[in-house]
């Protein structure tokens, strides 16, 4: 029983890792209607920017503002000049998006090197709690609440706020959103800002967690938080933190039990959910 806690709390604190990657890109694709590939990128960044900065200043909350500070900026530049001028051809934003992930990639090299990065996790996080032979790593429980209050927070937004009501208008018809003379465009602008700064935030809080980062691990994450919006649905927060608690529990159970099957439990996750609700388990109906 002991075992199989720690394995649950170790599933959770990974899935409130892809749960940050995959609620920005769930709003993307459900508000706006585009595939942005390059969304693992934005991660990537975060992490780095973020160990950077917290490594210089030695303190990991300017380097979780040093993260947001960079996701709002690539996002608020890849929406305008990158995004802006494909809305609609989704060939094209597939195309284009593949191609930013790849650019960030290398331009993480560029900047900090081709070699990993080691990530130390905060004094006032470290160590942990030990009741019987259940162990509780602070820093897990750290992730786990943030990404509550997280989901919490955009749930909040999207509820009980006028840009959220806008938001929601959008994902049913943002034709009929726009003829009520709301700036639709300026909408998208903020949804991607804030998308790619919960990618930024997931990417610096990963670093600590697993040690070091790299440049290939926006890619890697990328398509588990695919995955989470195929399973949980389109433009639903609920659905994404519901598919990201699944995905992170099932990869810890099967790497411990069944390891053979670790890499492979999730694909088969989001194949049964393609067959039996192909429009995920909570999708925001339209119409």
């Amino acid at each position: 029983m002991e075992v199989l806690i720690n394995l649950l709390i170790n599933g959770l604190a990974t899935g409130m890792l892809i749960f940050l990657l995959a609620a920005g890109l769930t709003l993307i694709f459900g508000l706006m209607d585009v595939l942005n590939f390059a969304h693992g990128g934005l991660f990537a960044w975060g992490a780095y920017a973020g160990v950077w900065s917290y490594g210089v200043t030695d303190s990991f909350v300017v380097g979780i503002i040093c993260a947001l500070a960079v996701g709002l900026i690539l996002g608020l530049l890849m929406e305008k000049f990158i995004i802006g001028p494909v809305y609609g051809n989704h060939v094209q934003q597939i195309l284009i998006t593949l191609g930013v992930m790849l650019v960030l990639g290398e331009m993480l090299k560029v900047v900090w090197g081709p070699n990993q990065l080691s990530a130390k996790t905060p004094e006032w996080l470290t160590g942990s709690w030990e009741w019987g032979e259940i162990i509780l790593i602070k820093y897990r429980l750290f992730i786990i609440i943030v990404g509550f209050l997280v989901f919490v927070a955009i749930h909040l937004l999207l509820t009980k706020t006028k840009l959220g009501l806008v938001v929601r208008a959008g994902v049913m018809d943002k034709e009929m959103v726009q003829a009520l003379g709301i700036n639709i465009k300026r909408v998208f602008m903020y949804v991607f800002m804030i998308g790619s700064a919960m990618a930024a935030l997931g990417g610096v809080l990963l670093g600590p967690y697993s040690g070091v980062i790299y440049a290939e691990m926006g890619m890697e994450f990328a398509i588990l938080a695919f995955i989470v919006v195929v399973i949980g649905g389109m433009g639903s927060i609920t659905g994404s933190v519901m598919a990201a608690i699944l995905v992170g529990v099932t990869g810890s159970l099967m790497a411990y039990f069944v390891p053979e099957l670790s890499l492979a439990v999730n694909m088969m996750l989001m194949m049964i959910v393609l067959i039996f609700r192909p429009q995920g388990l909570f999708q925001l109906k339209k119409g």
